[in-house]
């Protein structure tokens, strides 16, 4: 025989379906807010000048092993971004959403605090001035040193062809340019018109300018071009490392280079990743950060783990820009604006001022 449901318990069959269907949405909804609060994923961009690629390729899973033990549900993906360190800054100036900045030069990290990307006060968030380790100019050359090139002054030799980074665009360029000329104010007695005579005979002999640190490594060491290559003393080291035929050259006077970071807080608060992105600065400032920095040749900060790899670091005679110089706004206007010290001399030695 047929089972007939009446009408009131037709409704009571649909107001039981309907709550049992109910709670099974609510439990899966649910189900699904833990499943992404225990998988919580956030991405940082980190851009950085040209020849950082290597180290911050090692220590991004440094970083994230180190902060998902502090932070299990917390999944951390990071990206670089890396090229001149100026022409990185007018990108993040011009829309590129970096959360993190980690530069070679401070005027780059100025340009962002002018556009209010970045804290007008950045170099107090961070310790030692916002500096987690430096680095130096110096010279790699052929094996054997075959033009016998020991000091800045074996540079204007006339059988002497140099690879640089292009001054005008890139942080390792200008520091090179800096370390020569702070070498003929040094060895000139601060007369500027030898200084001058000693830069454009430098300008010269220069072979390529590239765009960057580490195309100008390639120039010299891939394609062999040039005698010298000017750069860092880490990115020297990392070719001496890579590539056969080459060995450094420390001259006797040179420029310390200055690795600053920032957050980009207008970036990182609209993304909601500032916290996460102070902490990726500041690991840069744990022994495993400066330790790492020893590994790629970059003089840490801290003293204690600079001095227990001094064997690493030679002991030279180096000037910082500021003491010579001016601050970076100063030196920017001087030496690298259209038309500046730099131009001038380009101009005396090459005919042309060599901008890329």
């Amino acid at each position: 025989m047929k089972k007939i449901l009446t009408p009131s318990a037709i409704a009571l069959f649909a107001f039981a379906l309907t709550a049992c269907g109910g709670n099974s949405q609510n439990d899966t909804a649910k189900n699904a807010e833990n499943k992404d609060h225990a998988n919580h994923q956030v991405e940082l961009l980190n851009v950085s000048y040209d020849v950082a690629r290597d180290f911050y390729k090692d220590y991004n899973p440094i970083f994230v092993k180190h902060y998902q033990s502090i932070n299990p549900d917390v999944k951390v993906n990071i990206k670089q971004s890396h090229g001149g360190s100026s022409k990185q800054a007018l990108s993040v100036k011009n829309g590129l959403e970096a959360d993190i900045v980690t530069m070679n030069q401070s005027s780059d990290i100025e340009l962002l605090a002018d556009s209010q990307l970045v804290d007008s006060q950045w170099r107090q968030n961070f310790p030692n001035n916002a500096i987690p380790f430096t680095s130096t100019i110096v010279f790699v050359v052929r094996e054997g040193n075959p033009k016998g090139i020991k000091d800045w002054a074996d540079l204007v030799n006339k059988d002497v062809q140099i690879i640089i980074a292009n001054p005008k665009t890139t942080g390792n360029g200008r520091y090179a340019f800096l370390g020569a000329y702070g070498y003929g104010l040094h060895t000139f007695n601060q007369d500027k018109q030898k200084t001058h005579e000693f830069i454009t005979n430098l300008l010269a002999n220069v072979k390529v300018f590239e765009n960057g640190g580490r195309a100008a490594t390639t120039t010299f060491a891939q394609r062999q071009l040039g005698d010298v290559l000017i750069t860092f003393e880490n990115e020297a080291n990392i070719i001496k490392e890579k590539f056969q035929g080459t060995q450094i050259v420390y001259p006797s006077y040179t420029v310390n280079a200055e690795n600053p970071i920032a957050v980009v807080d207008t970036i990182a608060s609209k993304k909601g990743t500032t916290d996460i992105a102070k902490s990726y600065l500041n690991h840069l400032y744990s022994d495993e950060g400066q330790e790492l920095a020893v590994k790629y040749f970059l003089r840490p900060s801290n003293p204690d783990i600079l001095d227990k790899y001094k064997d690493r670091f030679p002991q030279i005679q180096t000037f910082f820009p500021n003491d010579v110089f001016g601050d970076w706004k100063s030196i920017m206007q001087t030496y690298f604006k259209e038309g500046g010290v730099y131009d001038k001399l380009a101009v005396s030695a090459t005919g042309e001022v060599v901008s890329k």
